[in-house]
């Protein structure tokens, strides 16, 4: 990132630090925090975000991921293996009083599946609390139209690891796409809110970023303009 992209930061967005989409979900998660709780990580993998952390101010945190990693995250009281064979999820009925994703569900290839497991897995009157690209937005509209090695090679302009870049599918990244997979699954939706806030994917140039910040205030100026922003976060309750 260069000198006038930095400058732009401070003049355009002089309250956003880095992963602010996570620091606001974080902030969500706390909201809900009780002493006494069990909470599930879908997706948990290796641990790479702080801001994820809420070791020690629940009872218990488990985490859960296809890959290895996840038996490395340092924010975990247990880890297991997710089979992505059947998606079952390995944990009995009514397990968590809480199951929260963060950046996991554009990467779920049978959601039909997937939403009633954590269903399953919830007590009653348990939470599943999702952040997730929306699939409308410009960056996710990108994604789909090109090969994992780009997604690859970009973010490592963008200075991310390539090995926490992966495949994405975006089958429950919408209003509509949530509210059909919610009802399947005996969900009740809470909240539903479309975010757009700096344009992090368009940081790598000022020409970019300033089209990007165009796009921001025009996005956030109205209403009307939410299923264009970029960031969904949803909360369903076990019913």
């Amino acid at each position: 990132m260069g000198f006038l992209t930095r400058k732009m930061d401070e003049f355009l967005y002089p309250k956003h630090e880095g992963n602010w989409d996570n620091i606001l979900f974080r902030e969500v998660l706390l909201a809900k925090i009780k002493p006494d709780n069990r909470w599930l990580d879908y997706g948990a993998g290796r641990g790479a975000l702080t801001q994820m952390n809420f070791k020690g101010l629940v009872d218990h945190i488990a985490g859960i991921d296809p890959e290895p990693a996840v038996f490395k995250n340092p924010f975990l009281d247990e880890a297991k293996i997710l089979d992505l064979a059947d998606c079952k999820i390995p944990f009995e009925d009514n397990s968590f009083d809480l199951v929260f994703s963060d950046n996991v569900m554009e990467h779920v290839e049978n959601p039909e599946i997937v939403f009633p497991e954590i269903h399953r897995v919830l007590k009653p009157g348990g939470l599943f609390i999702s952040k997730t690209p929306n699939k409308n937005h410009y960056m996710p509209l990108i994604a789909r139209t090109t090969p994992l090695w780009f997604h690859k090679f970009y973010n490592n302009l963008r200075g991310r690891d390539s090995i926490d870049t992966f495949p994405t599918v975006y089958k429950c990244n919408s209003l509509s796409q949530i509210k059909k997979l919610a009802g399947v699954s005996n969900f009740e939706i809470q909240q539903f809110e479309v975010i757009e806030g700096r344009p992090e994917y368009l940081r790598l140039t000022a020409i970019s970023y300033l089209a990007g910040y165009i796009y921001e205030r025009i996005v956030n100026s109205s209403t009307l303009f939410e299923p264009l922003r970029c960031v969904i976060v949803f909360t369903l309750k076990k019913v």
